[in-house]
């Protein structure tokens, strides 16, 4: 290495990534405030060893780029299309009326129309990268908020194009606006087009080819080349890498290789993530921050409050239940990591103030910084909400869900038919009036809701309706016989499962309308008499035979009218 200082920056970073991190972890801190805190104790403005940005900014651009072709992959054309509404619906109106709201306070404190502009349009943005790691950390990107979030998300990064586009105008361009932002959006259009038509005849037909050569370097290398060369064929339309590296991840979601790309892919990912908030970090000029503590903290919390109450309130408007609504309200509250490349520029061009400039990065770094708290506040929030509210709080969360199996009761039985479910990758919704134990579910991501099964209204609010078969392990035979006769008027065709703690238990459920009855004390007797037929020495396919025949006899008695037994 011919630059031995190139060499220590890099230690120093890693260094700094391998102690911090590790240990704000083991302090149950979120891993993004130790790589911001890594960042800052390497950056100009703190004591120490100093690490040169030049380098460290251009690979950290590649963690989002990364990110977004990870969150492509767990979204396939046919669930983005189900998406249109919350993108272009919900994501334009947030962007509009918070870039409006903003401006208008920002023009009201005295800056000029063309500043007021750009303020109000870069603030409105979330971080990407921040969101979509808490999603990612917490398995919440195929929850019903996580899927709205990320639609909110994607229409702001399709909305930084224009605001780019902006920037040189305002600043005394000679080109008028709306011929720009006419241009900005045919390249936008063409890029995308592009895209497609490359990712169904030139793209997958070079992963079949490269797969069969069975190289894992080379399918590796070739993952790299797409997620790259799309990244780059969006920049040169003038749109974000990001975005172009969400539609790559998208065109390979529902292909036979996504599994081991995104396997390939999440090394990199991590890594150079994790470079992106150190680089953040490196930018806080903590001495000067401390001098304007007081205006940092009031501008900081308006943009936390302002922009989770006016989301709160567009997605009411959106028919979205009010723990969702919550939860994205809070989580999407932050600045964005695309107001720093926005503030950059717009000082260069003389649109900003350097100290203005200055003020609104510690504003989006100090917001992006308490976002995991933000987020954790949100989460419990919206458990309390679900746990007073059952049925509002998950009726649209799983308005989207067909071919389900709705569990009812998360006890002992449930957890173990949910487990297996999820084995088979067959979508489930359970229901519980323990909010403990809800609580526990929910903070796992699991789709645990409270609710009483025996009420018709938490089960169309859970989809009994669109169910492909539901399963009773309530463990009060009171309870699950009204579970069964309420799901049974519900849907008369469904088929229902339920466990019973006797024959007799069993022939009531039969009667309230159970397809099918597992009685507990049949199957354990049965289980007590296969050991001690395999102690006595007798072979397990006879065993399994004699088990079979009193399964038979037993069940059979339980499902045929009276008279009708042999």
């Amino acid at each position: 290495m011919h630059d031995p200082k190139l060499l220590f920056d890099v230690l120093f970073l890693l260094l700094a990534a391998v102690v911090i991190v590790p240990l704000f972890q083991a302090l149950r801190i979120p891993a993004v405030l130790g790589y911001l805190v890594g960042g800052a104790l390497l950056g100009p403005h703190t004591p120490g060893p100093v690490v040169d940005m030049e380098l460290p900014q251009v690979l950290s651009e590649f963690g989002v780029v990364f990110l977004l072709f990870a969150i492509g992959l767990e979204l396939p054309l046919s669930r983005l299309r189900a998406m249109r509404r919350y993108i272009f619906g919900l994501g334009l109106m947030q962007v509009v009326l918070t870039s409006a709201a903003i401006a208008a306070v920002a023009y009201a404190l005295g800056e000029g129309m063309a500043a007021a502009l750009v303020i109000g349009g870069m603030l409105a943005f979330s971080s990407t990268a921040t969101v979509l790691k808490l999603l990612v950390e917490r398995g919440e990107t195929v929850a019903r908020f996580g899927r709205v979030s990320v639609a909110v998300l994607i229409f702001q990064d399709l909305a930084v194009v224009p605001l780019l586009t902006l920037l040189p105008l305002l600043a005394g361009g000679d080109t008028s606006i709306p011929w720009a932002l006419a241009l900005a959006g045919v390249k936008a259009v063409a890029a995308i087009g592009a895209i497609m038509l490359l990712g169904r005849f030139v793209v997958r037909p070079v992963y079949h080819f490269v797969a069969s050569a069975k190289s894992p370097e080379v399918f590796t290398a070739t993952n790299l080349l797409v997620v790259l060369a799309v990244a780059w064929l969006t920049a040169a339309a003038g749109m974000s890498m990001a975005l172009g590296a969400f539609l790559a991840g998208m065109l390979m979601a529902d292909t036979a290789y996504r599994h081991q790309v995104e396997a390939d892919i999440e090394p990199f990912r991590g890594l150079l993530l994790g470079l992106f908030f150190m680089t953040v970090g490196m930018t806080l000029d903590l001495p000067a921050m401390l001098q304007r503590a007081d205006d940092i903290l009031m501008v900081t919390a308006a943009l936390l409050v302002g922009k989770s109450v006016l989301l709160f309130l567009l997605c009411r408007l959106s028919g979205l239940g009010l723990a969702t609504s919550l939860r994205i309200g809070l989580l999407l509250s932050q600045g964005g990591e695309f107001a720093f490349v926005l503030i950059g520029k717009a000082t260069r061009l003389a649109v900003l103030e350097g100290e203005t400039g200055l003020l609104l990065s510690s504003c989006v770094a100090l917001s992006m910084a308490v976002t995991p708290l933000v987020g954790a506040i949100a989460q419990r929030l919206a458990q309390k909400v679900e746990a007073r509210y059952g049925a509002e709080a998950f009726g649209v969360e799983t308005s989207d869900i067909t071919g389900h199996v709705l569990i009812a009761g998360y006890g002992r039985v449930g957890r173990a038919v949910a487990r297996l479910l999820r084995t088979h990758d067959i979508p489930y919704v359970a229901l519980d009036l323990d909010p403990q134990r809800v609580a526990a579910a929910r903070a796992e991501g699991l789709p645990v809701y409270y609710g009483d099964s025996s009420q018709i209204g938490v089960l169309r609010a859970a989809g009994i309706e669109r169910a492909r078969a539901a399963v009773i392990t309530v463990n009060r035979p009171d309870m699950a016989e009204r579970a069964v006769e309420a799901i049974r008027r519900a849907a008369p065709r469904l088929a229902i499962a339920a466990r019973a703690h006797d024959l007799d238990r069993g022939a009531r459920l039969k009667r309230a309308g159970a397809s099918a009855v597992v009685p507990e004390t049949l199957e354990a007797s049965l289980q007590l008499a296969s050991l001690v037929l395999r102690n006595a020495g007798v072979d397990a396919e006879t065993i399994d035979r004699s088990l079979k025949s009193v399964r038979d006899r037993g069940y059979d008695a339980l499902s045929e009218p009276a008279g009708q037994n042999d």
